[in-house]
């Protein structure tokens, strides 16, 4: 392969100079190649500055926003050890995991801070009221973590996980670590631009804005010996601990390349989102083809959208000429919100109990590292689904890797294993008929006979579902008083309350749960899918049925009128719901390689067509009112 640069990234990495460094902020709209751009110009500094990095001992670090991407670009890269490529969590975790010490004090200062203001605000308290007591037991709970600083030899943190334990960090306590060590402690200074004098960031108009200032700050005092570049483009800022005025204006001394052309989208969507932004406009690649955009404006009192959203697929198969509108594996829906895709993918009576009742959980929800999904969907969902497909390899495989039954162990210790693999056989058996005669179990029946049969060992979460449930079977119910025993859910914690109503559920939608977790759905959320691209998309506008506070479709398309304090953050300048409403919309549309299907649903879709109209954005052909 040539190791030859073109156009933009030709400057790019003359900027990567070791030399002669010079920091950047790279702009790159939807679809302009920006991660393209710096695999190739990586592979070009690699193959130039190898021998001088090694020779150092040292980098390129390269921060990237989500695993998958960080997955993506190693990939890409040969999976080369000269660059450190990692999310923003898993870099401040490794720039601060060796200093225990500096950790334990500088968590103790904030800890002792935190409470001199709680005690402040009881001290004004008017009485013990459930704010009071609220803020009494934060009190006792910091008071207790500074104690337990003592005893820790070292800290741990998973940028994966829940990190519960009495020797762990929070996900934004890595972050403001890193950051204060960056902005008040020389040394860690001096180790980060000596172990990685180029420090690359990307989708950086969603990083952390407390480590990319703190980034800022540094970079001017060390500006001859240390690179930065900012990969990202603010109109693409869907979240909101970003900076807000990144690149505007540069930092002093920095160059800003910009990347005009959208090799992604078709030209009718280029100059949609041309509109939807305003600045910066693009150009078409010369092999963008012309595609279709359609916006469908639809009254939000409609009593079966699935039904509306089929039937759009198969208006948009008929104007596009394209079939696979049809085929629910071609088409990418995205909803607003994660419980609308949940109730339209079909796993909505699982997902709402959990996603409403575990809030400070939601990220593990939504990537599968929860409490309790992991045991569902390796080990309980790929042991029905095998048996049901009547593939006895998956079977056999499953249980040799998971169960008790045919572990190694239990295997060499068992006095007759023939008969123990016909338990086992005759055990997986018992669970397939419960699928008999046109059955349908729900996900706690199925884990209670699993249990039952001793073919997977529980998780304590479930085990203690499954206990529970069996004593009050055995209870005599006659004897008891129900106000005080029986069913006293201020006795229950969340987390059990929020798995006893998901786990009713039919056991079937653990299937579709498991393939939105994994981006194998048709549906995903607006904020899910920057960085992706998709041949046919259906963006679906609807707040009422989102009911959020974040976003207003209905406001961004005149439909309502903004509140008094939108309209203050706007004169004042400030980021505000309709600006954050139309980046999202940005990406969106965005997304769409050959065609493009805007379903607004609107309680007045007149006001909404009045300003698409006045806006331009659709010709009158475009606009369809059903």
């Amino acid at each position: 392969m040539s190791n030859e640069l073109a156009g933009i990234d030709i400057e790019i990495y003359s900027l990567l100079n070791l030399d002669e460094p010079k920091s950047f902020i790279l702009f790159a709209g939807a679809g302009s190649g920006k991660t393209g751009s710096l695999v190739r110009v990586l592979k070009k500094f690699r193959n130039e500055n190898i021998n001088k990095l090694r020779g150092n001992a040292q980098k390129v670090a390269v921060i990237t926003y989500t695993n998958a991407a960080c997955d993506e670009i190693k990939r890409r890269l040969d999976f080369d050890a000269s660059f450190r490529v990692s999310t923003i969590h898993n870099f401040c975790w490794e720039l601060i995991r060796p200093y225990t010490e500096d950790i334990r004090e500088c968590l103790r200062n904030e800890l002792r801070n935190e409470i001199s203001k709680l005690e402040a605000a009881q001290s004004k308290a008017k009485g013990r009221n459930k704010t009071f007591i609220e803020r009494e037991i934060k009190i006792k709970s910091k008071k207790k973590r500074i104690d337990n600083l003592k005893s820790v030899r070292s800290f741990t943190y998973n940028p994966n996980g829940n990190n519960i334990s009495r020797d762990s960090l929070k996900h934004h306590e890595v972050i403001n670590l890193a950051s204060d060590f960056i902005d008040y402690n020389p040394l860690m200074q001096k180790i980060l631009i000596r172990k990685f004098p180029v420090l690359l960031i990307d989708e950086s108009q969603d990083t952390k804005k407390r480590l990319i200032e703190s980034l800022l700050k540094l970079q001017p005092n060390y500006a001859s010996e240390f690179c930065m570049g900012l990969f990202g483009d603010t109109m693409q800022r869907v979240f909101t601990d970003g900076k807000e005025d990144l690149g505007n204006p540069p930092p002093k001394g920095w160059l800003t390349p910009a990347k005009k052309i959208n090799y992604r989208c078709p030209k009718r969507v280029i100059t949609l989102i041309n509109k939807i932004r305003g600045d910066r406009p693009q150009d078409p690649g010369e092999n963008n083809i012309e595609g279709v955009v359609r916006i469908f404006l639809v009254n939000s009192d409609v009593d079966n959208k699935k039904a509306i959203e089929e039937g759009i697929s198969t208006q948009m198969s008929e104007l596009t000429d394209d079939a696979d509108w049809l085929a629910q594996d071609k088409v990418k829906i995205l909803t607003l919100e994660h419980k609308m895709a949940a109730r339209r993918g079909g796993f909505y009576e699982f997902y709402q109990p959990l996603y409403d009742g575990l809030k400070n959980h939601n990220t593990g929800l939504n990537d599968g590292k929860l409490n309790g999904v992991p045991f569902l969907v390796k080990k309980l969902l790929p042991l029905v689904n095998s048996l049901l497909n009547d593939d006895d390899f998956g079977v056999a495989e499953i249980m040799r890797a998971e169960s008790p039954y045919l572990n190694r162990e239990n295997l060499k210790a068992a006095k007759n294993q023939l008969e123990l693999i016909k338990k086992a056989n005759k055990s997986v058996n018992e669970i397939k008929a419960m699928w008999s005669d046109g059955k349908i179990p729900s996900t706690i029946d199925v884990i209670k006979k699993v249990h039952e049969l001793g073919v997977f060992n529980l998780p304590e979460l479930f085990k203690s579902i499954v206990k529970r449930d069996s004593l009050l079977l055995d209870l005599d119910l006659s004897d008891l008083d129900f106000g005080d025993v029986v069913n006293n859910d201020d006795e229950r914690d969340d987390e059990t309350a929020a798995w006893d109503a998901a786990l009713t559920a039919e056991f079937h939608q653990l299937n579709s749960y498991y393939d939105y977790i994994s981006d194998k759905s048709r549906f995903g959320t607006h904020q899910g899918v920057k960085g992706l691209e998709f041949p046919r998309v259906m963006v679906v506008l609807d707040d009422e049925e989102a009911g959020g506070n974040f976003f207003s479709y209905e406001k961004m398309l005149g439909a309502k009128q903004p509140s008094d304090n939108d309209l203050k953050k706007i004169d004042a300048g400030y980021d505000n719901l309709l600006a954050k409403t139309r980046r999202l919309f940005y990406v969106t549309c965005s997304r769409a390689e050959k065609s493009l299907a805007i379903v607004c649903y609107s309680n007045n879709p007149h006001s909404v067509l009045e300003f698409v109209r006045r806006e331009d954005w659709f010709s009158e052909n475009e606009i369809i009112s059903l």
